[in-house]
């Protein structure tokens, strides 16, 4: 019982400190893009996502390189549909509306849809990652790297401020980026600890083993889910779905692309037959719903939550 009260208010502690670690990272990260001149949709698909994409990273490197490819591989694909389906759609839900741009939907919102569609082709037909298939994604990364420079070099909208900002902001950069770090350091700490608690507490109270692995793709994604709250409720809309583009995008082309390069990743028939599938229909409906009226409603995240509902009931009811 002691144990269990332990773990609990662990699991509280760690909540606070992953919201407050948020609000610093979120805060810091467009003081940084504000003074760099980096535009905020950039800002959200390369640092933001990177940076809180690292525990889904972490988690498919280790459990692919350890001998658990399908764990790897169900994490990556499992968290790009909780990103769309659940972060978003609670974020639209909480925030009323997030609205977006014509221009960050069609490089970025198709960039994420190719991925999906990319990987999930590869495992139709070969059933599994090779080396090809890994160095393919890299090589599509890399490229997308480069389509958003080109875009930021062409983007001369901070012009005027950057000269300003730039003079009396020598010394607060420095602080920024400690607090960004900070901030980020926090959420991976506060996310590892929500993590170790999670699984504690699905052991202690004898949870199936399919449902203590989607308690723990959760936990991996929880900075996305409160860095994307976070912009979402700050008014920051270009931060919160780029952060949820670039998240998903490097979760397959990095996170998957890169321990392919070490060993071939075999991938059970439920997550190529019904996952990855599911995975690009999230999709196909994120970019149905937020081209209707280049935003994102209380109605539309709805409709996102109740489809990721009826996708995990579906998985532990009838393919578990």
């Amino acid at each position: 019982m002691f144990e269990l009260f332990i773990l609990i208010l662990a699991l509280i502690i760690s909540l606070i400190i992953v919201i407050k670690a948020a609000d610093v990272f979120v805060d810091s990260i467009v003081e940084i893009g504000l003074t760099l001149g980096i535009s905020e949709i950039i800002l959200g698909v390369t640092a933001s996502a990177v940076g809180t994409s690292l525990p889904e990273f972490g988690s498919a490197m280790i459990a692919i390189l350890t001998g658990s490819p399908d764990v790897g591989v169900g994490c990556a694909i499992g968290a790009n549909i909780w990103n769309i389906a659940g972060i978003l759609g609670v974020s639209a839900i909480f925030a009323g509306l997030i609205t977006t741009k014509m221009q960050e939907v069609r490089r970025d919102g198709s960039m994420a849809f190719l991925t999906t569609l990319t990987i999930t082709t590869a495992l139709l037909l070969m059933g599994e990652i090779s080396f090809v298939v890994g160095v393919i994604l890299i090589i599509m990364y890399v490229v997308y790297l480069w389509i958003l420079i080109r875009a930021q070099k062409s983007s001369k909208d901070r012009e005027i401020e950057c000269c300003e900002v730039d003079e009396k902001n020598k010394d607060l950069n420095k602080k920024t980026i400690l607090m960004a770090v900070l901030g980020l350091v926090g959420l991976a700490i506060g996310c590892r600890a929500i993590v170790y608690c999670t699984v504690e507490l699905s052991v202690m109270a004898s949870i199936p083993e399919v449902l203590a692995g989607i308690l723990l793709a959760f936990g991996t994604t929880a900075p996305e889910f409160f860095t994307v709250l976070t912009s979402a409720k700050k008014g920051l809309n270009s931060l919160a779905i780029g952060t949820v583009f670039g998240s998903n995008i490097f979760n397959i082309l990095i996170g998957l692309g890169i321990p392919s390069l070490f060993v071939t990743i075999p991938v059970e028939p439920i997550t190529i037959y019904f996952d990855a599938p599911v995975m690009v229909f999230m999709t196909l409906l994120l970019l149905f719903l937020i081209k209707r009226g280049m935003k994102l409603t209380r109605v539309e995240g709805i409709i996102l939550v109740a489809s990721y509902i009826i996708y995990i009931v579906t998985r532990l009811t009838i393919f578990s």
